[in-house]
């Protein structure tokens, strides 16, 4: 499949995980790529390696998600790239577990500056470009934005404000021909699934909402379903928080 022919696709969080793996499929499918990542090296390296797979068209660009004024200027050079955007695929940003009342304020403050506040700007800025190519958005929520779950409180909460922002840009952009579209994954075998801390004295019975019915997903099994809500065969799918866990959120 071809789906992003002649499309400019935006990937934040590009140099690894989902992000590499969504980039990577937009690649497969003959899509023009703009990486971006805090990490300069690894997404310079990602470009590269997406490049000599791929012969993909790419630009590299590195920015700091938590910082709204870095990150709206990061979108306009993007754009300007090509000079065009297509679709904005949000897919940066952190996570961690504490018990709620011991939760640094700065933890707490950085959480919601790069889950949040990065993915609100990334759209503001992007939204005048999708206008004038009808194209879509697509955001990384969580699971966790559908359940209560112990120690993760400013997670769950920043996730459910993504799925909030994208319903509203859904509604308020429909008649500009923009889609807008949520993903919520449960666990996905990346980096930070294996390095997220919790509590040391957690209770195992309030972790259960956790984990899924099914083995842990793989990056590409999620970067297949941004695929899919960023191409065209999704053309009247907006505004949905579409759950891939695995069955972690049926009960």
């Amino acid at each position: 499949m071809l789906r992003f022919r002649d499309k400019v696709v935006l990937v934040t969080g590009a140099a690894a995980g989902i992000g590499y793996a969504t980039a990577k499929r937009i690649a497969e499918e003959g899509g023009r790529l703009l990486l971006a990542d805090i990490n300069g090296d690894a997404v310079k390296r990602a470009g590269e390696t997406l490049r000599a797979a791929h012969d993909t068209e790419y630009a590299t660009f590195v920015f700091d998600a938590s910082n709204m004024s870095g990150t709206r200027a990061m979108v306009k050079q993007a754009a300007a790239h090509f000079g065009r955007l297509d679709v904005l695929c949000n897919i940066a940003g952190i996570a961690g577990g504490w018990h709620t009342h011991e939760m640094p304020e700065d933890a707490y403050k950085r959480m919601m500056a790069i889950n949040v506040d990065g993915v609100f700007a990334s759209c503001q800025e992007a939204i005048p470009y999708l206008i004038e190519s009808k194209g879509n958005i697509v955001n990384m929520a969580s699971a966790s934005s559908k359940q209560g779950q112990a120690y993760t409180a400013a997670y769950c909460a920043s996730k459910a404000a993504v799925v909030a922002i994208t319903r509203c840009l859904a509604v308020e952009y429909a008649e500009n021909g923009i889609r807008a579209n949520a993903i919520c994954p449960g666990g996905v075998n990346t980096n930070i699934h294996h390095t997220i801390e919790f509590p040391k004295d957690v209770n195992p019975k309030l972790m259960d909402k956790l984990y899924p019915l099914f083995p842990i997903a793989e990056p590409n099994e999620i970067a297949a379903a941004v695929a899919y809500l960023a191409s065209d065969e999704a053309r009247y799918v907006t505004g949905v928080d579409f759950s891939i866990d695995g069955g972690q959120t049926v009960s």
